[in-house]
């Protein structure tokens, strides 16, 4: 089957692929419904761990559900709190860190990510990260919290110091407003 290039999550997906070993520790930012959890629970595989975080309950149990039907809810651990708490988990270095933000498929897009907390949470994440990890962030537009965390995002990763981190910022250009923004970051 020939490559197809898709959205921004399947851009992360394949870095993520390239990225995550067997073993390795990982963290889901914004477990949502659990398809990133579920994912990466795949790639650490059975000696790897998996800490996903989320601040609505309706996530973390659509997640632990997810993961026990396919057999790797051993292989996660799941916070019910916000991402700004994810150096609460006792983890030093991670190989990758994944964020989704905007709201919950599915739940009350009254609640959504907000950028004090994603900032706090990017500065934690960035020192979380081993040397080569990777941050995986996808910003979607399109509506007012959305449209101002995507514009701060763009801020602080731009001030990133190159000689630690690079940076690289995806979007497909015709596909329109609002559509999902791609940032990968790696530590050097």
């Amino acid at each position: 089957m020939p490559y197809m290039l898709r959205s921004a999550r399947y851009l992360s997906h394949d870095v993520l692929k390239e990225a995550v070993q067997p073993g390795d520790t990982v963290i889901d930012a914004t477990m949502g419904n659990g398809h990133d959890t579920l994912f990466l629970c795949r790639l650490v595989g059975e000696e790897g761990k998996v800490i996903a975080f989320d601040v609505q309950e309706k996530a973390v149990e659509s997640t632990r559900q997810r993961l026990q039907e396919a057999g790797v809810l051993g292989r996660a651990t799941l916070y019910h709190r916000g991402h700004e708490h994810m150096d609460e988990a006792g983890v030093q270095e991670v190989s990758a860190i994944v964020f989704n933000l905007g709201w919950l498929p599915g739940g009350d897009k009254s609640v959504t990510t907000l950028w004090e907390t994603t900032r706090v949470a990017l500065e934690k994440a960035l020192t979380m990260l081993k040397q080569q990890g990777v941050l995986l962030l996808c910003a979607y537009p399109g509506h007012a919290e959305g449209d101002r965390e995507r514009a701060e995002v763009m801020k602080f990763l731009a001030s990133l110091p190159p000689q630690q981190y690079n940076v690289l910022h995806q979007r497909f250009l015709n596909a329109g407003p609002g559509a999902p923004e791609n940032f990968i970051i790696q530590k050097q």
